[in-house]
């Protein structure tokens, strides 16, 4: 008669879960930003039959390939395969693949008592604090002066130098107030060299950020103009890593929400094709509310189903993926904060998710009053919760906390306005929005099985 979510650990076939969370660590340590996790999965579907958009000019090769796939500036896409009439909708997966992390200013270099700093403005939700002694790499791309697109990576591998944010000491520390008063923003900002210039000039300044400018002009043969069209990340350079005497969890930079983006393309590359349309979009700039040309908000995605509706002979094909919308139902794929054990008080333990114990399905996020929440339908969530079942896969319900504690959002809503019937499903993490997140590694498992469940219905 009652209900409660099992340990998932005595319910699956462990080499299973232990190969995909090979894969899935060996993903994040080449995905630490959204235009490598876009690379690398662009690639997969290369290597697995799907074409571009671009290469797509009939019908014919629409039904030939194994599917298509649109990549939007670098750091969004949609992909789909094409079983059924358009109109009928789609089964879709959505997820989102920035984290965050510390944006370099545009301006970034500055001398300071002899030190030269990497000046930064956070990305997303951070505890500052977080950031702090930790070695940080430094990704991007910079735009240079001659329209030539230079990717820097710096403190990926074993034999790179890396970067931090010195903190103070405690024997000197006497700052008073909250962790937000103590810690600024203005003071994210990295240590990355101290050697001068060799100059004759008696009074010469800034002689650190000359050398350095001097090593950058050679390596790369960029000037300090160039750091205004970049974009340049920093992110913590540590690999992923097993955590725990059993290794049954694995800790990594940007599970949120590359841990959805990974299980979505596994599931929909893997997934049998059938009568029915099935598709990926993993987006950008979630963190900062889904905003730009690569965020959900935008019209990118919603232009590549009309496009698509072109392809296949639509006479109408915006009008066709507006029916198609409203057929379609999604799954949006977030991670979910787990209970953590040294801060209990903060969740409704009745409805909070646990490690181990599956995928997450959330019925609504927002904060206070359900402010800002898609608020799934019931017959959307009982549909999913009867196809779990059905295929036996480990999953658990939660909410965002207990009632007026905090709040946050998803894509969901921006899905629902479009008309179509949208469920928060995903990954339980702790240490959400840190350095280093913690998944367990059969919740990953189990999210890839009621992804790929979900798109095979």
């Amino acid at each position: 008669m009652t209900h409660s979510s099992e340990n998932a650990w005595f319910r699956v076939e462990k080499n299973e879960v232990e190969g995909f969370s090979k894969d899935y660590m060996e993903f994040l340590q080449k995905a630490k930003n959204e235009r490598n996790s876009i690379t690398f999965f662009e690639n997969l579907l290369k290597s697995k039959g799907f074409i571009s958009f671009d290469e797509a000019n009939s019908k014919k090769q629409l039904e030939t390939a194994e599917g298509i796939y649109l990549v939007k500036s670098s750091k969004a896409m949609v992909a789909f395969k094409l079983n059924s009439i358009l109109e009928n909708g789609f089964k879709l997966l959505a997820a989102h693949v920035d984290s965050p992390r510390l944006d370099l200013k545009p301006l970034p270099l500055q001398e300071k008592s002899g030190y030269l700093l990497l000046k930064t403005h956070y990305y997303g939700g951070v505890k500052k604090y977080h950031w702090l002694n930790v070695p940080l790499e430094l990704i991007g791309v910079i735009y240079d002066k001659n329209g030539d697109l230079i990717e820097i990576s710096v403190g990926g591998e074993e034999s790179d130098p890396v970067f931090t944010i010195s903190d103070l000491l405690p024997h000197l520390d006497d700052r008073k107030g909250s962790v937000n008063e103590v810690f600024k923003g203005k003071d994210l900002n990295a240590l990355c060299a101290t050697i001068p210039l060799k100059s004759e000039e008696k009074n010469a300044k800034d002689l650190v950020k000359l050398n350095v400018l001097k090593m950058l002009n050679e390596k790369y043969g960029i000037t300090e103009e160039d750091f205004i069209s970049a974009e340049l990340q920093l992110v913590p350079a540590h690999k992923p890593k097993e955590v725990g005497f059993d290794r049954s969890m694995i800790g990594a930079y940007g599970q949120d929400d590359r841990v959805c983006s990974y299980t979505a393309i596994r599931a929909l590359i893997e997934s049998k094709k059938d009568d029915r349309n099935i598709g990926v979009l993993l987006l950008d700039k979630e963190e900062i509310g889904s905003t730009g040309t690569t965020g959900a908000k935008s019209y990118f995605w919603l232009n590549a189903i009309s496009r698509l509706a072109a392809l296949n002979g639509s006479e109408k094909p915006y009008e066709d993926t507006l029916k198609a919308l409203d057929n379609s139902k999604m799954l949006s794929g977030d991670v979910c904060a787990a209970v953590n054990p040294m801060h209990e008080k903060v969740h409704d333990l009745t409805n909070a998710a646990k490690l181990g114990h599956g995928i997450v399905l959330v019925k609504y996020t927002g904060y206070k009053g359900k402010a800002g929440t898609n608020d799934a339908s019931a017959e959307m969530i009982g549909s999913v919760r009867n196809l779990l079942n059905k295929n036996k896969i480990n999953w658990q319900t939660s909410l965002l906390g207990e009632v007026d504690q905090g709040g946050g959002g998803t894509v969901a809503k921006f899905f629902a306005e479009r008309g179509m019937d949208v469920l928060d499903a995903g990954t339980p993490i702790l240490g959400m929005h840190s350095p280093f997140e913690i998944s367990s590694k059969v919740d990953v498992f189990e999210t890839y099985r009621a992804y790929k469940a979900f798109l095979e219905q």
